[in-house]
């Protein structure tokens, strides 16, 4: 068991009948002590289900488990991945968090790429092209995509569209009411053999019918040379940044077009002022400690199996997809760094959306239902949509659903009770700005990585993800009439998709 987690357990059992409430009444200052704020970004964790003495115990699992040290090892680009033999130092990315000369070196290609960038955005600006179509799955696709969802202008001169899914639905979708005279398109892939990345990039392709207006990011030069994609027009990938650490990198492609290329910056900025924090900060004003202590808690001693995330703010609609990803896949492990089986359980199951929709679908059962769920709630203290009136009742019902599904409420009647002590975060933007939301994600990033040092297993490779894949290309003959299976459910399966196609 990794060290430190099981004696949060016996703190859990003494607070079990502890109220958040009674909390927060014996702790008169617990509402600003349990705050910090890294620049436009503020967090209160005061309604979280820990005390003093089990903070304290948490802060211990931090020092033993070496959070300090671990991160220092990131930034400076020491081999964290060590499954896949690599560093991964998406810090550089966005900042020089680290004097190492591994580090420096890493932010140099990562500068050199941006102008590369800009130029491609200031010529394609001056084209007659209006739309792009960024073609790419996984973490070539959630990060771009929330970024430039959440940050697009009203009348921005390129309009950007994002092409993911293998059914053919969506690339009819996507494309549908787009001229292909003056659109481009970005294939964004590392391999450049990800199936879905190259056979949407064919249909838009021959859809455009000019391979002159095709772009490419990866970091397999040669194969996207093969694919029709002209050398001069292929943006770099390295392998010391995971896939869904690549946003910063010119997987951004797509949110410098969407955003403009000084947005783009600030949001490297925003990220890079939350790594300088993660690094220097002492252990108990550090955000991304805290932020990874908090779901270390909520997982291993109170045993909560889900995590819902929360944003009040409709452009950040897609963050709960992004952060499934990140999370998810980071910390969806079972074996720990030494290949022996960890004895702990690791990643809840992600899930949220968008509030105040939300409350009118699942918030019944964040309330009433038997399962407690902890929950991030992310909100913006101003908003420039010119609806004052709609802001104050959004803000209102943020603060009134964080306070409801702590506090509670008895009555005499079962039905209309509501047992409160629900666990929650609240972080807020001062406004939703390419720096704001840079620290935001930037937050996430480091607090997955702590979480995954605790309980020690490699945040950075995916596995998971190739078995799937791998049947599949398998079955691809048989779906084509000329291969046999071994599974008999699957020919079962089989059987009845040709007789119904």
């Amino acid at each position: 068991m990794p060290a430190g987690l099981a004696g949060l357990r016996g703190h859990a059992r003494r607070l079990q009948e502890v109220p958040i409430s009674s909390l927060l009444r014996s702790e008169a200052d617990r509402a600003a002590t349990l705050a910090l704020r890294v620049g436009p970004l503020y967090a209160n964790f005061a309604r979280q289900r820990y005390d003093a003495q089990a903070l304290d115990a948490l802060f211990a699992l931090a020092e033993t488990a070496g959070f300090a040290a671990a991160m220092r090892r990131l930034v400076d680009g020491e081999t964290v991945n060590t499954t896949e033999g690599r560093a991964a130092l998406h810090t550089a990315l966005r900042g020089e968090a680290s004097d190492a000369p591994l580090a420096r070196e890493c932010a140099a290609q990562a500068r050199e790429a941006r102008k590369r960038m800009a130029a491609m955005i200031d010529a394609l600006a001056k084209s007659d092209v209006t739309d792009i179509v960024s073609v790419g799955i996984g973490g070539s696709d959630l990060g771009p995509r929330l970024v430039a969802d959440a940050l697009a202008l009203p009348g921005a001169r390129l309009r950007v569209h994002f092409l993911s899914n293998v059914d053919g639905n969506a690339a009819r979708r996507t494309l549908a009411g787009l001229d292909p005279a003056k659109t481009a398109a970005i294939l964004i892939s590392k391999t450049f053999g990800t199936q879905e990345t190259l056979l949407n990039g064919g249909i838009v392709r021959e859809w455009l019918g000019d391979d002159a207006r095709v772009y490419g990011v990866s970091a397999n030069v040669e194969r996207a040379a093969a694919f029709g994609i002209a050398p001069e027009r292929i943006l770099p990938m390295w392998d010391w940044v995971g896939g869904r650490y690549s946003l910063w990198s010119a997987v951004g492609f797509p949110i410098a077009l969407a955003i403009g290329m000084d947005r783009f910056e600030a949001l490297l900025a925003g990220a890079a002022e939350l790594d300088a924090h993660a690094v220097t900060a002492a252990p108990r004003e550090n955000l991304a400690f805290l932020h990874a202590l908090t779901a270390l808690w909520n997982r291993n001693a109170l045993g909560l199996a889900t995590q819902a995330v929360l944003p009040y703010d409709e452009r950040l609609k897609l963050l709960p997809n992004y952060l499934q990803q990140l999370v998810m896949e980071s910390l969806g492990k079972s074996a720990r760094l030494d290949g022996a089986p960890l004895d702990e359980q690791t990643v809840p199951v992600w899930w949220g959306g968008p509030g105040t929709d939300t409350q009118h679908s699942f918030f019944q059962a964040l309330h009433q239902g038997t399962q407690v769920v902890p929950a991030d709630f992310i909100g913006v203290v101003n908003s420039e949509d010119g609806h004052a009136e709609n802001h104050r009742a959004l803000l209102a019902n943020l603060l009134a659903q964080t306070e409801a599904l702590a506090n509670g409420q008895a009555s005499d009647d079962p039905h209309r009770a509501y047992a409160g002590n629900r666990p929650s975060t609240l972080l807020l933007l001062d406004a939703l700005t390419p720096r704001s939301l840079g620290a935001l994600i930037a937050l996430y990033e480091h607090s997955v990585y702590l979480q995954s040092v605790a309980w020690g297993i490699n945040a950075f490779d995916q596995f998971g993800v190739e078995l799937g894949k791998q049947v599949a290309n398998r079955l691809l003959p048989a779906l084509e009439g000329g291969a046999e299976v071994d599974d008999p459910v699957t020919r079962a399966l089989l059987a009845e998709l040709k007789a119904r196609s």
